[in-house]
């Protein structure tokens, strides 16, 4: 393990400094007895940071890998802070995302209201990546400033809205048991609400020990929705638990580069004509190109400054 990785080196190393110290003085009878006893000691210090170190590794290496093997990712988007205009601005995040989808050949999946899978593989700047690496950096608070469309003076006003880029996460990874879980089942309507389902295909599905809460309207077929539903689940408990590893390890370049959901990254000043990453601290001056899905330059910064 290299000094350059391992946080503990410097000690380790001031530790075997100090043993070679005390065992130039085993030949002196008088210190014999007290230069033992130290480099016992000091050798089970060294022993514990060892032990801390490749832990540490061991889990940095578990979180990578399990970053790395993901494929398919799906998109969470929550209106914010701003009323109607942060519903409004979801909204227009939503189609920005599934316009440079469609543009790099991924395929979309609708799970539920602003949330959406992206399967496959796309291609930027002759870089093929999975959907969960080219949207991964997306993560976090989107701010906009604006004039909102029923602004009658005029006034720019500040909305947010967070989106959360979760892996599709396989069964395996995240053990749910089924006593922590509680199920509801609601008629579903249909597209625009022009049809409404004599069954109660919709769900919602709450963890106990977490409270968290999802809902699966998408499919007209109750086990399908109930399947979707347990998808969305195990990616956010997938989310909470390498949240827990990050912090754990320390890494604040891996902390950023995962984007906490309510950590803010970026904003789009219309007035302006402005997008800003705050992470690189970069701005583009074509904010309704980027809104109508190209991202392709924003995406291959961010992965060249923050992977």
């Amino acid at each position: 393990m290299s000094g350059n990785s391992n946080p503990y080196q410097s000690q380790i190393d001031q530790i075997d400094q100090k043993i070679k110290d005390n065992q130039k003085l085993l030949n002196d009878p008088d210190l014999k007895e007290l230069a033992e006893s130290e480099i016992k000691n000091l050798e089970q210090q060294k022993k514990t940071l060892e032990e801390a170190a490749a832990k540490m590794e061991q889990a940095k290496q578990a979180s990578q890998t399990s970053a790395q093997s993901f494929s398919n990712c799906i998109l969470e988007i929550r209106g914010g802070t701003g009323g109607d205009e942060a519903k409004i601005w979801a909204t227009d995040l939503e189609r920005m995302y599934t316009r440079f989808a469609e543009k790099i050949g991924l395929k979309i999946e609708y799970l539920d209201d602003l949330v959406f899978k992206l399967k496959g593989k796309g291609t930027i700047k002759d870089k093929t990546l999975t959907s969960y690496q080219i949207f991964k950096f997306e993560s976090g608070v989107h701010r906009v400033q604006r004039v909102p469309t029923t602004e009658s003076q005029g006034r720019i006003h500040t909305s947010t809205a967070s989106v959360a880029v979760l892996p599709e996460v396989p069964k395996t990874a995240v053990t749910i048991r089924e006593e922590d879980l509680e199920w509801q089942f609601i008629r579903s309507s249909g597209a625009g609400g022009q049809s409404v389902n004599k069954t109660s295909s919709a769900v919602r599905l709450t963890h106990k020990p977490s409270n968290i809460s999802v809902s699966a309207r998408s499919e007209r077929k109750q086990f399908r929705n109930r399947e979707i539903a347990l998808e969305l689940l195990r990616a956010q408990l997938w989310e909470i638990e390498e949240e827990k590893r990050q912090k754990e390890l320390g890494d604040a370049r891996s902390a950023i580069g995962r984007n906490m959901r309510a950590e803010k990254i970026r904003t789009y000043n219309f007035p302006q004509n402005r997008v800003t990453d705050h992470r690189i601290h970069k701005s583009w001056y074509n904010l309704e190109s980027i809104l109508e899905g190209n991202l392709e330059e924003i995406v291959t910064l961010l992965h060249s400054s923050l992977s």
